[in-house]
């Protein structure tokens, strides 16, 4: 008897137990699905929808608009270089004398100008006669000579180690820098006038200053050039260097006649 009353009593608290466990789980889980019915029902509602598509078709802003647009302009400007870069290295190796020369040319114009701007007051016009012979002496003159000059030391002297660079170096401030200095004197007083004993009195007078200035200017710049540019490229940057060399050259090729100095 008191076992059937034992029995009974566990079965009705199991039961019990049991009951309330699920009534928990009931109540817990009502207001979760009643927040994923929520959440679902909003993601599915017009206004989201409609936020979400007014999203991802809306206009780019002006920060990122001009942000392309100004890495677009980037890349374009650096692919024109490029193009420029290469379209230069064809020419220098389809028609070398030509674009040496046009290129001395140019840059003699532009060291002329700055010359003259430096030199001249602001009330002096700039004498593009002047300028003008600058020009033809580095397009008819240098260019060509540097063209043979390189050729030729590159040729006597193939490698580009340092003792051949110092031996180029050598042969270009004895040999081709005198030679190039009284022909760019003599040519520019011939073409303004000057008789045989004026250009004489005037290679006297600036020839020797202007190869002393030039012994401290030059040497540097060769040594960068032997060393480390390829001959088809040397006169190109030797003309780089020049156009510094150059405003000081032209000035000097235009003052007043030896006579008139003394």
């Amino acid at each position: 008897m008191s076992c059937a009353f034992l029995r009974n009593t566990s079965i009705s608290r199991f039961w019990l137990h049991k009951h309330s466990i699920k009534h928990v789980n009931d109540s817990t889980r009502a207001p979760i699905l009643c927040n994923q019915t929520q959440y679902r029902a909003y993601f599915r509602s017009p206004d989201f929808t409609r936020k979400v598509r007014d999203y991802a078709m809306s206009p780019p802003s002006f920060f990122s608009s001009s942000f392309a647009s100004s890495s677009s302009s980037k890349a374009c400007g650096c692919l024109s270089k490029v193009r420029f870069v290469g379209w230069y290295l064809g020419m220098v190796k389809s028609h070398p004398i030509l674009t040496k020369s046009v290129t001395s040319g140019l840059i003699y114009t532009a060291a002329d100008l700055s010359s003259q701007t430096i030199s001249l007051s602001s009330s002096e016009p700039f004498d593009f006669v002047r300028t003008l012979r600058m020009a033809g002496y580095g397009m008819i003159v240098l260019g060509p000579s540097l063209h043979f000059w390189f050729n030729f030391v590159s040729n006597l002297f193939p490698r580009r180690d340092l003792l051949s660079t110092l031996k180029k170096m050598a042969m270009g401030q004895a040999i081709y820098g005198p030679i190039m200095t009284v022909i760019f004197f003599s040519l520019n007083a011939f073409l303004q006038g000057e008789n045989n004993t004026e250009i004489v009195s005037r290679l006297k007078r600036d020839v020797v200053p202007t190869m002393l200035n030039g012994v401290m200017y030059w040497p540097l710049c060769d040594f960068i050039t032997f060393r480390f540019i390829p001959v088809h490229l040397q006169p190109l940057v030797s003309n780089s260097f020049s156009y510094v060399w150059t405003i000081y050259m032209t000035y000097m090729a235009n003052l007043d006649k030896a006579e008139a100095a003394n």
